[in-house]
Formats: C-alpha cells, sequence, structure tokens
C-alpha cells in the first residue's frame, strides 16, 4: 500500500505547519505527516517552512531571531483568508507540542531539517534528543537537502531512518541512499519515473516523492504501489487509493 504523507499537514485547505493542518491531515485518513523544523533565538525546536515568519505569518524576520514566545505571538494563518474568522488563530508550534500530541495517534513523522542556508548548532542534537526522549524512533524519517545533515544525524542515531531530499535526476539513487546510509529517497515527484522508483524499491530504498498534488500523479504513483506520496492534499489522495481497492 501507498502511504500518504500529508505535506505541512493539510496544506492544501489549512494553514501549513499549525495543529489545525496535522488534526486535518489525521482525520483526512493518512498515515503520516510531513514537517519542517528550525531553531528559535532561545533554542527551541520550532515547526515552520521558511527562514523567516514573513511569508507564512503576520510577522517580520528571521526565527532564528525571535524567541519562542515572540514566535507564538504571530498569526500562522495570516495569509489564509479561510482562517482569519478563528476565535483564537492558528500557532507556530514547537516539535514538542506536536509530539505531544501525536502520543494520542499512531502518525509516522518525516521531519525536514531546514539547515540548508541557516547552519544551526546542534539542531540534529537537539530534535534526536527530543525523539528518544518520547520513544518515536520507530515513527520519525528524517529528511533534508543537506545531506551533511543526514549523514551527521546517522552517526548521532544510526537506528533513524533518513533520507535526502533532491529536485534533479539523481544517477542511481538507490545506490547513492546507500552510501549515506539512508533507507529512503524523497525526490521531487518530476525527478522520479516509474522505473527509478522501482529499481530503488527492488534495492530495499522506501522511496517517497514530493509534494504529489495533481490527480493523475497520485494515480501513476499508487498504481506502482510507490512507498508513499508526500502531498498537500491528503483527503483527496486517500479516496484515490481507495478507488484502486
Amino acid at each position: 500500500m501507498t502511504f500518504i504523507f500529508a505535506h505541512r499537514g493539510s496544506a492544501g485547505t489549512h494553514p501549513e505547519n499549525t495543529m489545525e493542518s496535522f488534526i486535518a491531515a489525521e482525520k483526512s485518513g493518512a498515515e503520516g505527516l510531513e514537517l519542517d523544523v528550525h531553531l528559535s533565538k532561545d533554542g527551541e525546536i520550532v515547526v515552520i517552512h521558511d527562514e523567516t515568519v514573513d511569508r507564512t505569518t503576520n510577522g517580520k524576520g528571521f526565527v532564528h531571531q525571535l524567541t519562542v514566545a515572540e514566535l507564538k505571538e504571530l498569526n500562522a494563518s495570516y495569509k489564509f483568508k479561510t482562517f482569519q474568522s478563528f476565535i483564537r488563530s492558528p500557532k507556530i508550534p514547537t516539535l514538542k507540542e506536536v509530539f505531544e500530541w501525536m502520543r494520542g495517534n499512531n502518525l509516522l513523522c518525516n521531519i525536514e531539517m531546514k539547515n540548508g542556508k541557516i547552519m544551526y548548532p546542534l539542531l540534529e542534537e537537539k530534535v534526536i534528543q527530543l525523539i528518544r526522549d518520547y520513544r518515536y524512533e520507530e515513527r520519525i524519517i528524517i529528511s533534508s537537502f543537506n545531506h551533511y545533515s543526514l549523514v551527521r544525524c546517522y552517526q548521532l542515531a544510526p537506528e533513524l531512518e533518513t533520507a535526502p531530499l533532491y529536485s534533479d535526476g539523481l544517477y542511481m539513487p538507490w545506490i547513492y541512499a546507500k552510501a549515506i546510509h539512508s533507507k529512503g529517497l524523497h525526490p521531487n515527484f518530476k525527478a522520479a519515473p516509474n522505473m527509478i522508483i522501482q529499481e530503488a524499491m527492488a534495492n530495499g530504498i522506501a522511496v517517497r516523492p514530493y509534494t504529489v498534488n495533481k490527480e493523475s500523479d497520485m494515480e501513476r504513483l499508487i498504481a506502482i504501489q510507490c512507498s508513499a506520496i508526500i502531498t498537500d492534499y491528503p483527503e483527496k489522495a486517500f479516496k484515490i487509493r481507495k478507488s484502486f481497492k
């Protein structure tokens, strides 16, 4: 079965990387979440995609120059008009808050390390320690475009699954994955033709393309039993997957 991972939660219908988006993803039938992490000024792991808060909130500035308290004051649905009537505006969550909520479900969680542009000191160590604190080793996949960070994660916690993100064609990517001790690949779906996906899976490497939003692309990947798809529309993907049974 092709697993469904909700990209930043149900980001197509809810404010991305918020608890509201993650709760909607769970209700959609998805098996997993995909989320992004940075470090705040006071060293807390916070869940937000960009290096700045400008695009997704009513604030401005770099995440690493704001404390958790300052980040929590922001409206994380500022530019998502359908959520403007909420009594309590969605907030930027900490990874710990997400993990606490995950105690009540069985969702997998793909954590993307956003340390390609800003090299956060000890980000890998902090994320891994939190995973161990919650005993979520079997529920977590760590991904990143920064493949040095993935190697660092493997060195610190070889029991955790890692998966390199990439957006262009990669020659025999299953060999590369094994070279950096990764058990998965997270390619842009445009860089993941059926032949490559099937060969990688035949070599024991899970393939979870992103960001798969068109029905035709979902159908193609589900038809070949791709390991998983990462989508902004998990509810749509769930309905399409049901139609294959």
